[in-house]
C-alpha cells in the first residue's frame, strides 16, 4: 500500500519504498541504524535517516547515482534489485526479463514502458535472440 496522498504521484507503485519498509520490518532496525550502514561503495555515498525515511514513506528525493548502493548497503538488498526499483518508482520505468531471455550464465534485463511484454518488442527479442547464438553484429563486438 502506498503511503502518498494520490495515486497520480506513484502510478506505478512504490517498490523503492517497500524495500526498504520491509528490511526496517525484517531487521527491526531504526532508520538512524540503517543508516549507519548506508554508504556507496562505489562513489562513497552516504545516506542519512531523513532520506531513508524520506524513501520509506514514498516522498520524493533527489536521487543521485550513488542513493541506490547505499540503500542496498542499509538494507543488506541485492544492488541490482534496489536499483531498478527505485528506477520504477520514480522515472516510471520498468525493468525485468519479460522475454524469458536469462540464463545460468547471464541475466537479461530489459527495460521498458509499463504494459509492454515480449509481443510488442520483437526487435528486442530477435537481438537478444542473436546474441544468445553467439551471432552478433559488427558494432556489438570487439571486432568493430
Amino acid at each position: 500500500m502506498s503511503l502518498t496522498d494520490t495515486d497520480e504521484r506513484w502510478p506505478y507503485g512504490t517498490p523503492f519504498g517497500d524495500l526498504l519498509r520491509a528490511a526496517k520490518e525484517e531487521t527491526g532496525l531504526s532508520y538512524r541504524k540503517l543508516a549507519e550502514r548506508a554508504v556507496d561503495p562505489a562513489t562513497q555515498t552516504r545516506v542519512g535517516y531523513t532520506t531513508l525515511h524520506r524513501i520509506a514513506h514514498d516522498q520524493p528525493i533527489h536521487m543521485l547515482p550513488g542513493i541506490a548502493g547505499a540503500v542496498s548497503r542499509a538494507i543488506g538488498g541485492d544492488e541490482r534489485r534496489v536499483r531498478l526499483a527505485a528506477a520504477m518508482q520514480y522515472c516510471g520505468a520498468v525493468a525485468g526479463d519479460p522475454l524469458g531471455a536469462s540464463g545460468n550464465e547471464a541475466t537479461v534485463v530489459v527495460v521498458h514502458a509499463p504494459g509492454m511484454g515480449a509481443r510488442d518488442m520483437p526487435k528486442v527479442e530477435a537481438l537478444l535472440r542473436r546474441y544468445a547464438a553467439g551471432d552478433l553484429p559488427p558494432e556489438l563486438t570487439d571486432d568493430a
